[in-house]
């Protein structure tokens, strides 16, 4: 059982510098181990000496797995999108690590067995039943293994060869046991065989604990390769409905100017996952633009699926003439019925040129910032609750006078990362103090290039995007 001083200890990852240690240790140990096995002189009549130069043997074999496993420790698991535990596989009662390595020898020409206590006790036997002939020695083994046991133990006293291998036996009381086994013969003066010896390891434990390591490190590359496979749906989906345009976007009015828009896509810094940001700019057929960002809750294939169906629906349905109102209410019905529910939170802009008034509608998002003449200031909202957050909901519209070279900034909530010590307020302030930056810019895409210097090294927690438009005259 463990030992008192560490039982009520909780498992700490292991420090670098401490596997290094262990590591050095090993190896270390491993070479006086190897010595003493070579330095071990067995005579043919020594069973003694067989019996330490087979616990050497063993010995090296465990402390190379021991290094081997350590040095996997050392280098650790690639990282993954989640943090799989690993099973902990409990020891048998019954069979403690003083029992777990036993001898025998068979004389062939005696007939006699001679077991040691231990092997006794790993095969379940008591000594008053005596031990078992090597002809009877099958008879405990799974019936997949009695052929490879007889082949190696015909071998061994045919052609003298010697054995190391493992095999299963069931014992009296019904328990399984892997155990390994290392044999040699034994010559008479003849050369002839007379007897076989052999040390008999009890491995179960150790099989079961690399079966579990093996089982847990398959079932984590399964998991890493369908997250790959679901990210590489998701970014391939994503880029089939974002905006096609990259860069910025230039709509013409004739008299009535130009709209420079240009707009940008900001991944998680702390997610391999792609999640429901969207934005988008169209040109309408009554001469009007529209503009739009928003998000969807979630991340991956599911919330970019969400995501083309909310930007197809809106595109479709301002393309129809329907206002931003009517239109919020219409996306939070369509995301009530969905198969997959979520909240989404988006803003829908619509620009007429020949009147230069923006109207606007917000469903739970920032509301849109407007610069002009080197100041900027938050649009006041009108009421707009979180898409699919209640049944029937009613958004109202806003509208609002613009000038030329009026600067208009839509961006997603992940942009301003908010935590304990910064709030969407905080992140609200420092894009209004952009503004002096915002009025020396040429162009749209030259200010959307100020926002990623600003944000784009900030440790947000979720994608983002901004959108810029601006009044040209």
């Amino acid at each position: 059982m463990p030992s008192h001083l560490f039982a009520d200890r909780p498992a700490q990852p292991p420090e670098p510098g401490s596997v290094d240690a262990l590591i050095s240790q090993t190896r270390r140990l491993r070479g006086e181990v190897d010595a003493v096995r070579r330095d071990t002189v067995v005579d043919d009549d020594d069973a003694q000496g067989r019996w330490q130069r087979a616990l050497c043997d063993l010995a090296v074999h465990h402390l190379d797995d021991l290094r081997e496993h350590l040095g996997q420790l050392k280098e650790g698991l690639p990282t993954a999108p989640e943090t799989v535990e690993l099973p902990q596989v409990a020891p048998e009662a019954g069979l403690d690590a003083q029992t777990r390595v036993g001898s025998a020898e068979w004389n062939l020409l005696t007939d006699e067995v001679s077991w040691s206590e231990e092997l006794f006790q790993i095969f379940g036997r008591s000594p008053e039943s005596g031990a078992l002939p090597l002809d009877e020695l099958g008879s405990t083994l799974f019936s997949e293994d009695q052929p490879l046991l007889t082949a190696w133990v015909t071998a061994c006293l045919v052609d003298g060869r010697p054995i190391d291998g493992e095999f299963r036996i069931v014992r009296a009381d019904g328990r399984v046991r892997t155990l390994h086994m290392r044999g040699e013969p034994v010559l008479d003066s003849d050369g002839c065989t007379a007897s076989m010896w052999a040390v008999l390891r009890d491995v179960s434990e150790l099989r079961r604990s690399q079966r579990a390591v093996r089982e847990s490190r398959d079932s984590l590359q399964r998991r890493r390769e369908i997250a790959q496979t679901e990210r590489r749906l998701a970014v391939e989906l994503q880029e089939a409905v974002l905006p096609p345009w990259r860069g910025s976007l230039r709509f013409p009015y004739g008299s009535a100017g130009t709209l420079d828009v240009a707009a940008h896509y900001l991944p998680s810094a702390t997610s391999a996952l792609i999640g429901g940001d969207w934005y988008d700019a169209l040109e309408l057929p009554d001469g009007c633009s529209m503009l739009t960002v928003g998000d969807l809750t979630g991340h991956g294939v599911t919330a970019t699926s969400g995501m083309a169906m909310m930007l197809g629906a809106l595109r479709g349905m301002a393309m129809a003439g329907i206002e931003p109102g009517p239109l919020m209410g219409w996306l939070n019905q369509l995301l009530e019925t969905s198969v997959q529910p979520a909240l989404g939170s988006a803003v829908c802009c619509r620009y007429d040129p020949e009147r230069q008034v923006l109207s606007w509608a917000q469903a739970g998002h920032p509301a849109p910032l407007l610069f002009r003449r080197g100041s900027g200031r938050s649009l006041l909202p009108p009421e707009g609750v979180l898409l699919g957050a209640t049944s029937g909901a009613s958004y109202g519209q806003a509208e609002e006078s613009l000038e030329v070279g009026d600067l208009l900034v839509l961006h997603t909530d992940g942009l301003t990362p908010r935590s304990i010590e910064f709030s969407r307020a905080d992140g609200t302030e420092r894009l209004l103090a952009l503004a002096p930056r915002f009025s020396a810019a040429r162009s749209a895409q030259e200010c959307v290039r100020i926002v990623i210097e600003e944000f784009g090294e900030s440790e947000r927690e979720d994608d983002a995007c901004v959108l810029v438009a601006r009044i040209g005259g």
